[in-house]
């Protein structure tokens, strides 16, 4: 029996096949890339059909690499499982036909959106009933600005649907109305109510949306025409999750005494409960896995994306040469203070008004200096965001993936900065990994657990980087309040 795992990122697609115990088939993985338009305005959008033909590629490259492996072709898909890039939407008319761009998680157009529905309503009030706070990552604030920026788009809009719930109706040729979106999607969305497990009605009002816009909510496999890929003709589809959910679930992090940490284009913390009331503490999310796990944690943009322009701008070296030069830099001696407000920030304070900020340049300053203060003060907010996670975060056991794996040295200074001891997955695709999880379990499997090499904070550099994130807040408030 073998699964077909889908990741769909903001910046590219994987797919690959797993088999029942949830090891990825290495040689049936396959990418496409596709560019998230942007602009200085903070526009952060995806074609559509340019992301379904790149999910199309990679299904059809991994089935022929299925049909070319004799082992392989002998055992049925028996499943489709999915991670999909959280808290983005797109617009369609009654027939599914696409009518906006798909506006990601990215996209700040709508901050002076999210601005006034903090007037309007209480933050509080609203992040204690939905997981989400009212914010231009979330679904209310795009919502207000396709409106009152598109009204006559908005007006012919019929369903307002996820990226991977549009993905589904093209793949199984379905109509809008036979669509469903998981409560792990749902509640992801900020118009859900996590707790009721339903669509929440004064948010609808307040976005002009109705709930017959809306897909049906739930985790049940989906109907359709599989005859696009005939290989998956007896496969089911199980509604997508969002990437933060599947990156637990690939990573191993679902018991008590664990936690999640990805660091890849973006970065998060998340530890997922089983049963009791999904709440978090304001600043922090909470969104379902399903309709009986939740996750609390927190999700900030400038991670990998930053390290990315730092290269890109900074002219350092490459490879090997610039490992060496880093893993020679063990502490925070650059005299640097950067607040890595590149992008419009997320957890824990949400602050989207910000600009980053580098203190302490001098003359004697280098390229490599600024770059590891960026690459520190990205590790530094995902050591606040752990610190606010209720219960003792100290024994939780945290497992990383993301890109971050591909650097022994930057995967020491994560733990040496939150001074938490880490576990790097042996399975680099965990996202990937955890949508083959999710269809195992859809089918009463267990997956495999998995490990991974073991890294613990060095006790004189955990102590200089705590001391340094105190610097690093007496900067904040000098700078923002």
């Amino acid at each position: 029996m073998l699964i077909l795992a889908l990741d769909l990122g903001t910046s590219s697609t994987r797919s690959a096949l797993f088999d029942a115990r949830g090891t990825r088939f290495a040689g049936t993985t396959a990418q496409r890339t596709y560019r998230l338009a942007t602009d200085a305005d903070g526009r952060a959008e995806l074609d559509p059909e340019e992301v379904l033909a790149a999910l199309t590629a990679c299904i059809d490259e991994t089935l022929a690499a299925r049909a070319a492996d004799p082992a392989l072709s002998a055992q049925p898909i028996a499943a489709v499982g999915t991670s999909c890039f959280w808290h983005s939407l797109v617009g369609v008319d009654v027939d599914g036909d696409p009518l906006t761009p798909i506006v990601t998680w990215a996209d700040s157009r709508c901050r002076v959106d999210a601005e006034g529905l903090r007037r309007r309503l209480d933050e509080h009030a609203t992040h204690a009933r939905t997981g989400c706070m009212l914010r231009a990552s979330f679904w209310p604030a795009k919502l207000r600005w396709l409106a009152r920026t598109q009204a006559k788009t908005f007006a012919r809009v019929a369903w307002w649907l996820s990226p991977a719930e549009w993905l589904y109706l093209r793949l199984l040729g379905l109509r809008p109305e036979q669509g469903r979106c998981a409560h792990g999607m749902a509640s992801a969305t900020g118009l859900y109510d996590p707790a009721k497990r339903s669509w929440d009605p004064g948010l609808l009002r307040t976005c002009r949306v109705r709930a017959s816009q809306l897909p049906s909510v739930g985790d049940d496999p989906l109907p359709g025409d599989h005859g696009r890929f005939r290989e998956l003709a007896t496969a089911a589809w199980i509604p997508a999750i969002g990437d933060g959910a599947a990156n637990n679930l690939g990573a191993g992090a679902t018991k008590p005494g664990t936690a999640a940490i990805n660091f890849g284009t973006s970065g998060a913390v998340r530890v997922l409960r089983h049963g009791g009331v999904p709440r978090a503490p304001y600043g922090l999310f909470c969104y379902r896995v399903d309709a009986q796990r939740f996750l609390i944690g927190g999700a900030i943009s400038n991670a990998g994306g930053l390290r990315a322009w730092c290269l890109e701008h900074l002219r350092l070296p490459e490879g090997e040469a610039l490992e060496q030069a880093m893993a020679a830099r063990p502490g925070p001696a650059h005299g640097l203070r950067v607040l890595p407000f590149w992008m419009a920030e997320r957890a824990p304070t949400w602050r989207e008004d910000l600009v980053g900020a580098v203190d302490g340049i001098r003359q004697a300053t280098s390229a490599l200096d600024l770059y590891q203060a960026i690459t520190e003060a990205t590790y530094h907010r995902l050591a606040i965001i752990i610190e606010r996670i209720p219960g003792d975060t100290r024994r939780l056991r945290f497992l990383v993936g993301g890109g971050i794996q591909k650097s022994p040295s930057a995967f020491q200074r994560l733990a040496d900065v939150t001074g938490r001891t880490l576990v790097a997955c042996d399975e680099p695709e965990t996202s990937l990994r955890g949508a083959a999880v999710l269809a195992l379990e859809h089918l009463g499997r267990r997956p495999a657990a998995i490990g991974g090499r073991v890294v613990r904070p060095r006790a004189r550099w955990a102590k200089a980087y705590a001391n340094e994130r105190k610097r690093l807040a007496d900067l904040e408030r000098a700078l923002y309040g």
